[in-house]
């Protein structure tokens, strides 16, 4: 191994690469790593000297709090190269102060704005070979941190481990999405940690997803945890209703993720003409536009898969199927969004960043 020095990151390169052993053909979402990771830790009070090493597992006591309270924050972004192999990232500065925003809610400490930006971009100069030029082709990075202050007291850490691993990604495909618009479980509560990205919020899911699963559907449509009427987000992402030729979405509140590809997709959507309503929007409201024909879509908005249309839902043991839509708003939007995260289009906005 080698060891340099790069904006006070020291970098240790791995002595052989992996990446002649993957299929970039035919790869799982989020299932291969890079040869690389990123690592800071904060203990006795301040941040260390950032590293970045070989990707492999790490040892942590057992008694280290997140595995006790829960104390774990993540994001989700991605990473294109365009046609001259330069590296671009889509609205990290977004990614960044979601993050501590997530620290915040969990009480955990916040990372510097150098450590976060300047560990990514290094990260990805340094396994740039890991990163495929071409539309649907990027690099997923998972930003991350946990609690690993020691002792089963019920209190926040003291110390903490912030970490950055990269995966490569092809183009996303979820086939046919059924949803179920749930009327029991919540994805999260008013004065909980639903705007966090917080892994117990994702944990959370899994069990009613899983029945959902059951009956034949892929996702659920998580609705307000007082009353169950009003619709929120869809599996893991933000969620769009398209009644008429207006988009409808709800705010983002203590329950609902500040999702970044969501607002995106509403400024494109503005630019583009298209109405945007931005308010509760209730299950009442959807059953009767699917009974009168006016809903015309329903889709996903989130990092990995950017757009996931959905086919059909189902309330009350009735299911509704959506009408085939030759002018998707959702396909359009789509096709911009990644047009300009692949620099294949100008990006007005000042969304994308240069590695």
């Amino acid at each position: 191994m080698s060891t340099t020095q790069t904006n006070k990151i020291e970098i240790i390169k791995a002595p052989t690469s992996k990446i002649n052993e993957v299929d970039f053909e035919n790869l799982s979402f989020g299932a291969v790593f890079t040869d690389h990771l990123f690592e800071c830790d904060f203990k006795d009070g301040k941040w260390q000297k950032p590293v970045i090493k070989p990707y492999a597992p790490f040892l942590l006591d057992p008694s280290s709090r997140v595995f006790h309270y829960g104390q774990a924050i993540f994001e989700g972004m991605k990473a294109y190269k365009d046609e001259d192999d330069a590296i671009w990232l889509f609205r990290p500065d977004e990614n960044y102060k979601r993050f501590n925003k997530s620290a915040v809610r969990m009480a955990m400490q916040e990372v510097p704005e150098d450590i976060f930006m300047n560990g990514l971009k290094e990260l990805l100069k340094l396994d740039q070979a890991w990163i495929k030029r071409g539309k649907g082709n990027s690099m997923y990075i998972r930003p991350f941190m946990i609690a690993t202050g020691t002792g089963v007291i019920a209190n926040p850490s003291d110390n903490y481990k912030f970490m950055i691993i990269l995966s490569p990604v092809s183009a996303y495909y979820a086939g046919e999405v059924k949803v179920l618009i749930a009327e029991h479980y919540s994805r999260a509560a008013n004065g909980g940690i639903g705007a966090a990205k917080a892994a117990g919020n994702y944990a959370a899911q899994f069990y009613p997803t899983s029945l959902a699963n059951k009956q034949g559907f892929q996702q659920v449509i998580w609705t307000d945890d007082a009353t169950h009427t009003k619709l929120e987000e869809a599996g893991t992402m933000n969620v769009f209703f398209r009644i008429n030729d207006t988009l409808f979405t709800a705010p983002v509140s203590e329950r609902i993720l500040d999702g970044v590809t969501r607002k995106t997709l509403i400024d494109l959507a503005k630019s583009e003409g298209i109405n945007v309503d931005v308010r509760p929007v209730l299950v009442s409201e959807l059953v009767e536009a699917s009974k009168n024909g006016t809903l015309k879509e329903i889709f996903g908005a989130g990092t990995a898969a950017v757009v996931s249309p959905i086919s059909g839902f189902s309330y009350q043991d009735v299911y509704h199927e959506l009408p085939k839509n030759e002018n998707s708003i959702a396909l359009k939007l789509k096709d911009k969004l990644t047009n300009i995260q692949n620099k294949l289009a100008e990006d007005p906005f000042g969304w994308t960043v240069k590695v």
